[in-house]
């Protein structure tokens, strides 16, 4: 079963570039984008089981420096 996630991601001010190499460069990211908004990237997470989800997700994005918080969506479809 392949599971795909958004994440959310809020970063520090002036890191962006920085932040969107080091989350592409997370096993499972399929797609990193920097968008306007409340949140700085919308991440794109394709993954065998939701507990893979959770290793992307708080493992490797919120352990990047610079990352400030992140909300996880599982896609139902």
């Amino acid at each position: 079963m392949t599971v795909t996630a958004y994440v959310m991601v809020k970063a520090s001010t002036g890191e962006a570039d920085r932040v969107k190499g080091a989350i592409r460069g997370v096993e499972g990211v399929e797609e990193a984008h920097i968008v306007a908004g409340d949140m700085d990237f919308v991440v794109k997470v394709r993954v065998d089981g939701p507990a893979q989800v959770k290793e992307v997700a708080a493992d490797g994005i919120q352990g990047i420096d610079g990352v400030e918080d992140t909300r996880t969506y599982i896609a139902m479809d």
